[in-house]
């Protein structure tokens, strides 16, 4: 008997090879309206350029390989040697690359770059939301490291760089970097002054030693975390890098990735400071909640950004179904 052949009707093709940017008539206004007009036509071509990208096979194609593979933690290599390190998928590293090299970090020096940046971050979370999480991070960690000029003069060119280096090394030999932030710990939730991780101060100004558990901590494989710890003179913030600057690692012990709902190409993970982690100190003690507001703020305003670029896309995909499909005549 011959095979038969089912040819498929009345199902619409994927919704790619478009301009996110220019096809979302708010956005463009938007632009138009709040960058000066010496800057429009960078900022047009800069954001087309992105929205094209957004838009593409390629973006989609890498959106549903980070959620279909999502990360591993790794918390010994095959000789017990303990890494602590949470393994990607290649496509997750090409999201958050192209992120960077957009400039999806940069928006505290250049003009208009907040708008511009937001504009770019509502147009490329739409091709993938999860990998906006280290993304927001290292763009709201620039006005909390403010509060310490030595250390903002450090981190601040590295984390607003267009150069992604997904590798852990000293900052001193990175080109780019990326910052993760961790406050929630198991008795507190959001209330961040029940926070039990102490900090001993070391010999050295503005060094001390961590010891405690963090039951969130957010893009556990970036360079640099912010943390809120018990000083002595108080509840205070302070910069733990993963990597040291003689090249070993910082004791920073992933205990496990979260089961998450959504968001689950981003791994989040609960950590722990064992007495040897190092820190700097940001901002004076006793005023960490006021220091780390800053990037807590920012942060806020990419979640809302983000839900925007969501519902965005929702919208898109529904109405481009919808325009194929025909039902009940």
């Amino acid at each position: 008997m011959a095979a038969t052949t089912h040819t498929v009707t009345n199902q619409p093709p994927p919704l790619v090879g478009y301009d996110v940017f220019a096809n979302d008539p708010a956005l463009t206004e938007g632009i138009a309206r709040y960058v000066a007009d010496s800057r429009q036509g960078d900022a047009r071509e800069e954001l087309g350029r992105l929205g094209q990208a957004a838009g593409s096979a390629h973006a989609r194609h890498w959106g549903e390989q980070a959620n279909r593979y999502p990360p591993v933690l790794h918390t010994h290599d095959r000789y017990g040697h303990r890494i602590d390190e949470v393994e990607f998928h290649p496509a997750w590293h090409r999201l958050l690359g192209h992120a960077v090299t957009a400039g999806l970090t940069d928006a505290w020096s250049r003009p208009d770059g907040h708008v511009l940046r937001t504009a770019g971050f509502i147009v490329w979370t739409q091709a993938e939301a999860g990998h906006g999480c280290p993304v927001s991070m290292t763009h709201a960690a620039v006005p909390t490291l403010r509060a310490e000029p030595e250390l903002a003069a450090v981190w601040e060119p590295l984390l607003t760089s267009r150069i992604y280096e997904q590798e852990l090394r000293p900052a001193a030999e990175k080109s780019g970097a990326l910052a993760g932030m961790a406050m929630t710990e198991k008795q507190g939730g959001s209330d961040l002054r029940a926070t039990t991780t102490r900090a001993e101060p070391l010999a050295a100004p503005g060094e001390y030693t961590l010891t405690g558990h963090k039951w969130f901590c957010s893009a556990p494989m970036s360079d640099a975390f912010l943390v809120l710890a018990q000083a002595p003179g108080g509840l205070t913030c302070f910069l733990l890098p993963r990597v040291l600057p003689d090249g070993s690692r910082n004791s920073f012990r992933l205990q496990r990735l979260k089961d998450k709902l959504g968001n689950r190409s981003n791994a989040s993970a609960e950590v722990e400071f064992d007495g040897r982690t190092w820190a700097r100190r940001v901002g004076e003690e006793g005023r960490g909640i006021a220091t780390i507001i800053d990037m807590v703020a920012a942060t806020r305003l990419d979640c809302v950004s983000a839900a925007a670029a969501v519902m965005r896309q929702a919208a898109a995909q529904a109405l481009h179904h919808t325009a194929y499909r025909e039902a009940f005549g």
